[in-house]
């Protein structure tokens, strides 16, 4: 019995129980809260109690009376359990408390700290079983000097690393930009800095190349929110003057509204050179999701082709000498034809030109320019004056009211065979409401000049039009305003001289 006495004694002393809830309730938090780590949180564990039963066997081995052994088993078990702890009070500060606390430092500063807890644990636990330190410090300066000058690519990572951190040349979340490799930097560690491209690809930059190395950190900048300037580039003919294409191209954008475009600064076009029979522009905007710069970049373009089309600008190609055969001639008169066919059918649906003549759709159709729009285009802008009308052949777009509060308020959808802008073609009236492409829309686009010849040789379709006028004003009224069926009707009577007056006197018959 004396002999499990002096066992107990030796192994549980008044701090062990302290040093047990600790271990446990540490493990217990780190499990629920950092549920990613516990093969770590195991391990640490583990360690910890294989460090309690080596004590137990050094209690075993102080009772048979190997005292010497026993003291040295005793402190070597006693540092792999502090050890443990620091370990895991390590994850704790700097997994679970400062993240909660909104402060995310690198891996290598947990490292920093925890290593220096451990020397610091390990000299106090030497110190107190009686050994000289100064005398151990002395004794292996000669090997420090000899390991360093064997690891010194392995020093200088460390230093590199440790220099990145504290002059905050980079971070986790940046995006830099070594050579021709782009990507975001995910961690930055003893020897080298993680960073993850676009491809999904991590590449591995030891630290001691990017302290040696030029390298450059994407849209930063001090007192600005993280943003990077794109260039999309296009040519246009000599014949669009540099002002027509800046206000296309910036007109659109700044209306469109493309994801991940910031407003601030906003895109602008410049002319870039004057080469190989054209003039090469660029729209430049300002990227606010790094990750994203492609499909960005597509979207731009996509809104920069649809700017011009809609603008009568065509895009340029290198100029080549080709010969033209009479086939080809051929060939693009048929097209032409099918174009105009295909209009001729489209104007047949509009209840606006039902009363004319199969003569006056066909000069109409001769007059009608292809206006396609871009996903997220603002086609018309309530309260704006513009004197064409729009046919939708393809895609939706919407109809919205501007409130004064800045909201929006939804009237309908159109879709294909709809047509909208009629008032502001037959009186000029500004536009009533805003009409957004919810897809990528195409359209045709007739305007006053085109529908005034028409006009002014038959006078008397100004009468059928301005009853179709009256009745989609009373519509969007009745909307507007939850009119009944006879208010809508008495409305529509009052108006329609009013409105014949104003298309009359508009198109001066």
């Amino acid at each position: 019995m004396a002999f499990w006495d002096t066992v107990i004694q030796f192994f549980w002393r008044d701090e062990s129980l302290l040093v047990l809830v600790m271990a446990l309730s540490l493990a217990f938090l780190l499990f629920h809260f950092h549920k990613e780590e516990r093969s770590s949180i195991i391990n640490t564990l583990g360690l910890f109690f294989a460090c309690l039963l080596g004590q137990f066997l050094s209690s075993l081995f102080h009772a048979l009376q190997f005292d010497m052994a026993a003291s040295m088993l005793h402190e070597v078990f006693v540092i792999g359990g502090g050890i443990a702890l620091i370990r895991l009070w390590g994850l704790l500060v700097f997994r679970i408390v400062l993240p909660l606390a909104r402060m995310n430092p690198p891996r290598i500063t947990e490292d920093i700290f925890v290593i220096i807890a451990y020397i610091a644990w390990g000299m106090v636990r030497l110190r107190y079983a009686g050994l000289d330190l100064g005398s151990i410090v002395a004794t292996s300066a000669m090997i420090t000097a000899v390991v360093a000058f064997a690891m010194q690519d392995t020093l200088g990572n460390i230093l590199g690393g440790l220099a990145l951190q504290m002059d905050n040349s980079i971070e986790i979340g940046d995006w830099i930009k070594v050579d021709d490799l782009v990507g975001r930097v995910v961690d930055i560690r003893w020897r080298s800095t993680l960073v993850e491209t676009r491809n999904w690809e991590t590449v591995v930059f030891p630290n001691s190349q990017l302290m040696k190395s030029k390298f450059m950190v994407l849209g930063r900048r001090a007192d600005q929110p993280v943003q990077q300037r794109r260039w999309i580039w296009f040519g246009v003919s000599l014949e669009a003057t540099p002002a027509r294409v800046f206000s296309a191209v910036e007109d659109a954008m700044r209306q469109a509204e493309v994801a991940n475009v910031a407003k601030m600064p906003a895109p602008n076009c410049v002319l870039m050179e004057i080469d190989k029979g054209y003039a090469h522009y660029a729209l430049r905007y300002w990227l606010t999701d790094l990750a994203a710069d492609d499909p960005t970049d597509s979207a731009v373009r996509w809104h920069v082709y649809t700017a011009l089309e809609r603008a009568g600008i065509k895009c340029a190609v290198e100029e080549h000498n080709v010969h033209i055969v009479k086939e080809n001639e051929k060939y693009e008169e048929a097209q032409h034809q099918r174009e105009l066919s295909r209009r001729f059918k489209t104007l047949k649906r509009v209840d606006l030109f039902r009363q004319m003549t199969d003569d006056e759709l066909h000069k109409l159709a001769e007059r009608l320019k292809y206006a396609p729009f871009a996903k997220g285009n603002i086609i018309s802008r309530q309260g704006a004056i513009a004197h064409w009308l729009y046919i939708i052949i393809n895609g939706d777009a919407e109809v919205f009211l501007e409130t004064e509060n800045g909201e929006r308020r939804r009237l309908s959808v159109l879709t294909k065979g709809n047509f909208f802008g009629e008032m502001g073609m037959m009186t000029g009236a500004p536009r009533t409401a805003s009409v957004l492409a919810m897809t990528d829309v195409e359209c045709y686009r007739l305007d006053k000049a085109a529908f005034e010849e028409i006009i002014v040789e038959r006078p008397g379709i100004a009468e059928e039009i301005s009853h179709i006028l009256v009745e989609r004003r009373a519509e969007l009224d009745s909307a507007l305003q939850n009119l009944d069926e006879e208010t809508k009707n008495k409305t529509m009577h009052r108006r329609h001289s009013e409105v014949l007056a104003t298309v009359k006197r508009f198109f001066g018959l």
